[in-house]
C-alpha cells in the first residue's frame, strides 16, 4: 500500500481503527493486528499517529501542507521573470539572443540576488511557461550560399549509390 502522509484517507482510517475515545490508552495496546488491519496500515504508523493525536489533538492528523525548503524566488519575482526574458539575452550583455539555463541562472542571480543551479532553472522556466534554448553551434564565418551551392553540385556525386540487385551475394 502506498505511503500517504497526512491525507484525509489517513485520518479516516485512523478514526475507523482507533476511536477518539481510546486515544488516551497506551499505543502498544491499540497498535494490535486488528487495529492495524482495520486501518489498513502498519503498527508503526498507528503508533506515530496516536502519539501525534495525544500531543496535538485529532486535528493534527488532518492533511497539511508538505514540508521542504521555502521558495527562494517570491511569486512576484517569478512573475517578473518572463518580462525580463522577453527583453532578450543581448540586452543583459550575453552574446547571441538565446536563453540557455546557465544564462537564466546568471540573470536571476543578477536581478534578484538568488542563486540557482543551472539545471534547476529549467523547472522555473517550465513554471513560467518558457523553455530553455540550446544554441546551434555553427561557425561565425559560415557561408550559407556556398553551402547550398556545394549541396547542389557535389553532394549528389558523393552520396552512396544503391547497389545492383542482380549481383548474387556471397552467402
Amino acid at each position: 500500500m502506498p505511503y500517504e502522509q497526512n491525507s484525509e484517507k489517513t485520518t479516516a482510517r485512523l478514526a475507523r481503527g482507533t476511536p477518539p475515545t481510546r486515544l488516551g490508552t497506551p499505543a502498544k495496546r491499540l497498535a494490535t493486528k486488528r487495529h492495524c488491519r482495520s486501518a489498513g496500515v502498519s503498527a508503526g504508523a498507528v503508533s506515530q499517529w496516536l502519539k501525534r493525536a495525544r500531543a496535538e489533538g485529532i486535528e493534527a492528523l488532518r492533511q497539511r501542507k508538505g514540508g521542504g525548503p521555502k521558495r527562494r524566488l517570491s511569486e512576484e519575482q517569478l512573475a517578473a521573470l518572463p518580462a525580463l526574458l522577453a527583453q532578450g539575452a543581448e540586452h543583459f550583455g550575453f552574446r547571441g539572443d538565446v536563453w540557455t539555463q546557465p544564462r537564466v541562472a546568471a540573470l536571476i542571480k543578477r536581478e534578484f540576488g538568488v542563486s540557482y543551479h543551472p539545471r534547476h532553472v529549467g523547472r522555473l522556466l517550465k513554471q513560467v511557461k518558457w523553455s530553455r534554448q540550446k544554441p546551434l553551434e555553427r561557425a561565425a564565418q559560415r557561408q550559407e550560399a556556398a553551402i547550398e551551392q556545394w549541396r547542389a553540385d557535389s553532394w549528389e556525386d558523393l552520396k552512396k549509390k544503391p547497389t545492383r540487385k542482380d549481383v548474387p551475394s556471397c552467402s
